[in-house]
C-alpha cells in the first residue's frame, strides 16, 4: 500500500537536537555525567533514604558489574526483577558496564506472561532481591519461572563481598571509562530490552539501543525544559518504559535528582512524600495522578513545577481537580514502548487541552488511512529513538528488525495544522457493527461524560446477528443502560455507540503500568 509522505516534527526547527548526546552508551553517559556534576553530587534516593551519589552509583556498578559479568557472556540479556529502590541504578549501570543488556521484567505481569518474556529474549539469569519478593508475595511467581531461568539474590552477592572487592571497585572506578571500552559496547548496539505490556497480547521484547535510549532522553529534556535543578518523583516502575527512561535514565544524564518510590498505588503516602522530598517534576499516569489528588492535602503539591501523565487519557474531571485545587497543569504525553518511549507531549509553551500535544523534535511520521474511517489515521514514526526491533517467544533471542526504521503504532491519530495530535483509539480497538467502524475508545469516552465518577471499559464481542456487539464493563453500581440511551439522544449520539449489555465489577482489572488490561476485561464480558 501506498503510504503518505512522512512529515517532519513542527518542533524540530524550534528545538535543534545535538546527536552528540546520544552517540555514545548508557554507562558512557553516567560517566560523561559524573565528570560534569562531580562525583561527590547526589542523583538518586528512596524510601531507605540514603541517597547515592554518582561516585557511589560507579562504584556500585563495578562491584555489582564484575559479579554479573562471571555469570555471563559479553551481549548477554540478563533479567532485572526489582522495585523502584535505588539500588535499581548499580544494578542497571553495572550490566551495561560489561557489555551485558539489561532486561527489565514486569512483576505484576504474571507467571505465563513473564515466562514468555524470558523466553522471548533468552534470559537465563535473572537479578532480584529476596527481601522485594517476600514482601510482594511473589514466591509463586519466582517458583513458577525458576524452572526455565536461574536467580541471583542482591543479598547473597552483598554477603560474598569483601573489604577488597570494595577497594577494587573504588580503584576501577577511576579507570571505568578503560574498563568499559574493552567490551567494546557501541552506542547502535542494543542497550536494554523492555517488554510490551501485554494489553493486547502475549508480550514482546523491545529491543533499544544506547542511543535510541539516550536521543529520546536528549528529545523530551529539551521539549520539556528540564535542567539539572530540578527534583523528579517517580512512583512508576523501572520495567516501565516511562519509568526507566524519564524515571532512571534522565535524571543520571542532567544530573537530576530522582526520587524512586516503589509503587504508585499509595495514593496517600505519595502527595506527603513529594511535599517532604521538594520534588519539582512528577510523572504518572490519569489513574494514579487522580488518585493522589483525591487524597492530598491542599499543600503538598506546592513544590511542583511540571506534571507530565502518559500511558491513558487524561480525564476532564483529573484535569479539574488539580487546576482547582492545586493550581496545577496536567501535561499530557504519548508514547510507546518502541520509541524508547516518547513521542509527543504538551509542555507548558505548547499546550492544547485532549491532545498529547506535538511530536517531539528529531522525528518524523506518516497516517496510513484506515478504511471505513473518515477521520485521521494510522499512525506511524521514524526517528533515533524508534527501537531496533522486537523479540519474540515464537523465535527466541532472534531480532526481528523493523522496516527502513519505520514503526507502526498501532493507533489512529489526526494531527491538526499546528501538528497537534489526537489520539482517536488504537487500530484493534475499533468493532465493526452492522458495517460501520465504531472506536472503542470514543464509545467509552460517552460514557465517561454520563457518568464522570466510574471507570469504564468498552469491548467488544462476538455477537451471532451483527459480527460484533459493544459490551460495557464498569465500576459503577447498578448501572442502568435506560440512562446511556436517554443521554445519548439528548445529545444526539448515535445509539450504535451505547453498548448492549453492562457488567459491573467492583474494580476494573488493570496492569501494573498503569492501562487497562482489555484482555481481562473481554474476559469478563464474555464470561458474563
Amino acid at each position: 500500500m501506498d503510504m503518505p509522505t512522512a512529515i517532519p516534527s513542527p518542533a524540530t526547527a524550534a528545538i535543534p537536537l545535538d546527536a552528540r548526546h546520544w552517540k555514545k552508551t548508557l554507562f558512557g553517559m553516567l560517566l560523561d555525567s559524573r565528570s560534569r556534576f562531580g562525583g561527590k553530587r547526589t542523583v538518586i534516593e528512596d524510601t531507605q533514604r540514603k541517597p547515592l551519589t554518582f561516585d557511589r552509583v560507579v562504584i556500585g556498578a563495578m562491584v555489582l558489574g564484575r559479579v554479573f559479568a562471571a555469570r555471563t557472556k559479553p551481549g548477554e540479556r540478563v533479567g532485572i526483577l526489582l522495585p523502584n529502590v535505588a539500588t535499581v541504578a548499580p544494578t542497571f549501570f553495572g550490566l551495561s558496564a560489561f557489555g551485558r543488556v539489561p532486561a527489565m521484567l514486569n512483576f505484576t505481569a504474571g507467571a505465563k506472561n513473564l515466562a514468555v518474556a524470558c523466553r522471548a529474549a533468552e534470559i537465563r539469569l535473572v537479578i532480584s532481591s529476596r527481601r522485594f519478593i517476600a514482601e510482594g508475595k511473589l514466591e509463586e511467581l519466582v517458583e513458577a519461572i525458576s524452572k526455565d531461568v536461574t536467580f541471583l539474590w542482591l543479598e547473597d552477592v552483598g554477603k560474598k563481598v569483601t573489604g577488597f572487592d570494595k577497594f577494587v571497585g573504588v580503584v576501577s572506578s577511576w579507570f571505568a571509562r578503560a574498563i568499559h571500552a574493552r567490551s567494546r559496547v557501541r552506542p547502535d548496539d542494543v542497550g536494554v530490552v523492555l517488554f510490551t505490556s501485554g494489553s493486547e497480547g502475549l508480550p514482546k521484547g523491545v529491543a533499544l539501543t544506547h542511543e535510541n535510549v539516550l536521543a529520546n532522553v536528549e528529545q523530551f529534556l529539551r521539549t520539556l525544559a528540564l535542567s539539572p535543578d530540578d527534583s523528579l518523583f517517580n512512583p512508576l516502575p523501572v520495567f516501565h518504559s516511562f519509568g526507566m527512561t524519564v524515571g532512571l535514565v534522565a535524571p543520571f544524564s542532567i544530573g537530576m535528582r530522582v526520587f524512586f518510590y516503589p509503587t504508585p498505588l499509595h495514593y496517600k503516602q505519595i502527595p506527603a512524600l513529594i511535599k517532604d522530598s521538594g520534588s519539582t517534576i512528577l510523572i504518572g499516569t490519569d489513574t494514579f495522578a487522580a488518585g493522589w489528588g483525591r487524597q492530598a492535602e491542599d499543600d503538598q503539591f506546592k513544590s511542583l513545577r511540571l506534571v507530565v501523565l502518559g500511558a491513558e487519557r487524561i480525564k476532564p474531571q483529573t484535569r479539574t481537580l488539580w487546576r482547582d485545587r492545586f493550581g496545577i497543569e496536567l501535561f499530557e504525553g504519548y508514547g510507546a514502548t518502541e520509541a524508547a518511549p516518547v513521542i509527543a507531549a504538551n509542555t507548558p509553551l505548547f499546550h492544547r487541552d485532549g491532545t498529547v500535544g506535538r511530536l517531539l523534535s528529531g522525528m518524523s511520521y506518516r497516517l496510513e488511512p484506515v478504511p471505513g474511517l473518515d477521520e485521521g489515521g494510522r499512525l506511524w514514526i521514524r526517528g533515533p529513538n524508534v527501537m531496533r526491533g522486537y523479540m519474540r517467544e515464537s523465535a527466541p533471542g532472534v531480532l526481528e528488525a523493523t522496516d527502513d526504521g519505520w514503526h507502526d503504532t498501532g493507533d489512529i491519530v489526526s494531527v491538526d495544522a499546528e501538528g497537534y495530535i489526537t489520539i482517536l483509539g488504537r487500530a484493534k480497538r475499533f468493532a465493526k457493527l452492522g458495517g460501520e467502524m465504531i472506536s472503542l475508545a470514543a464509545a467509552e469516552a460517552y460514557v465517561a461524560q454520563v457518568w464522570p465518577d466510574n471507570a469504564h471499559a468498552m469491548v467488544a464481542v462476538p455477537d451471532d446477528r451483527k459480527g460484533e456487539q459493544l459490551v460495557l464493563v464498569t465500576d459503577r453500581p447498578s448501572p442502568d443502560r435506560d440512562e446511556l440511551i436517554a443521554a445519548a439522544r439528548l445529545h444526539g449520539v448515535a445509539e450504535i455507540m451505547l453498548p448492549r449489555r453492562i457488567v459491573s465489577v467492583e474494580a476494573l482489572p488493570m496492569l501494573g503500568t498503569g492501562k487497562t488490561d482489555y484482555p481481562a476485561i473481554t474476559a469478563l464480558a464474555k464470561m458474563r
